[in-house]
């Protein structure tokens, strides 16, 4: 069971930028993201009340998940939402943030002490090459400053949450880390609301259906199979699997919302897929 992880994560994270858009299109990204991380926290906080686990857990731990949901659920997210709610193209956004496993390898060394192959390397410039190819570069689009710049911020964030997540020191149940990050990623969305932004959401039922996809499938899914994938393996051997992120989304795309499947698409994953699978075998 533990090895088809990797593939429902695949699943499951790349469906999230099909609901993505409705989102955005019926709040803004920060108000939208406060809601849900306080869903989530909920969620997790009775989950952990129904799986007897100890949610008060010393000063030490919980700051270590609750930093951990700031740099993830905040920056990153944040980030990455912000910047394609005011104009930031979603290839060029994906494309700078697939850099993550690029980042990621050259930091496990010097930060963790992972020694990252000449084979491992290969694999992740194989499958940064196969994302290129699926997500294009959108010659000739404006891109915005600021888009840019919170798009960098989300790259590091993820990068640097990823290598703190492996870092940390304490064995906390999943259910209860998660928790701990997830109302690290409300209250900094919520102190966006309420000091730089004017919130507000339209409950309409494309927005109810997008976010609750988001909750239940990326955020208790997706994100709980992360946490467990970077506790038990490398970092740079658990972020390859990003690459197959955009491929997935783009066939996804494909099958559900009627967009192209170009012959360069299929190039991309082929690409990618051996990339992946050359970065992660033993």
């Amino acid at each position: 069971m533990v090895k088809i992880f990797p593939f429902i994560f695949i699943f499951l994270w790349s469906s999230a930028f099909i609901t993505t858009k409705p989102i955005i299109d019926d709040s803004d990204p920060f108000s939208a993201l406060a809601f849900r991380f306080a869903l989530v926290a909920f969620g997790f906080f009775l989950f952990s009340i129904y799986s007897k686990e100890k949610i008060l857990v010393n000063k030490k731990n919980f700051l270590e998940s609750f930093l951990s949901g700031v740099l993830f659920h905040g920056f990153y997210l944040g980030g990455v939402f912000y910047s394609v709610s005011i104009g930031m193209p979603t290839g060029i956004a994906a494309l700078i943030v697939t850099l993550q496993p690029v980042l990621t390898n050259a930091l496990s060394g010097p930060i963790l002490k992972e020694k990252v192959s000449l084979k491992q390397w290969l694999g992740i410039l194989l499958g940064f090459f196969g994302a290129a190819l699926v997500l294009g570069f959108d010659i000739g689009s404006e891109i915005p400053t600021i888009g840019l710049i919170s798009t960098i911020i989300a790259l590091l964030a993820i990068t640097f949450s990823t290598l703190w997540q492996k870092k940390l020191s304490n064995n906390l149940p999943l259910s209860v880390s998660n928790m701990n990050q997830a109302l690290g990623g409300c209250i900094f969305h919520l102190l966006i609301v309420i000091f730089f932004v004017e919130p507000y959401i339209n409950f309409s039922l494309s927005f109810i259906l997008a976010l609750s996809h988001q909750i239940f499938l990326v955020s208790f899914g997706a994100f709980t199979i992360l946490m467990y994938l970077i506790k038990n393996n490398s970092a740079s051997k658990t972020v390859s699997i990003f690459f197959l992120i955009p491929a997935t989304s783009a066939f996804m795309a494909w099958l559900f919302l009627n967009e192209n499947l170009t012959n360069l698409d299929l190039i991309g994953f082929l690409v990618t897929s051996i990339g992946v699978y050359i970065a992660t075998r033993e």
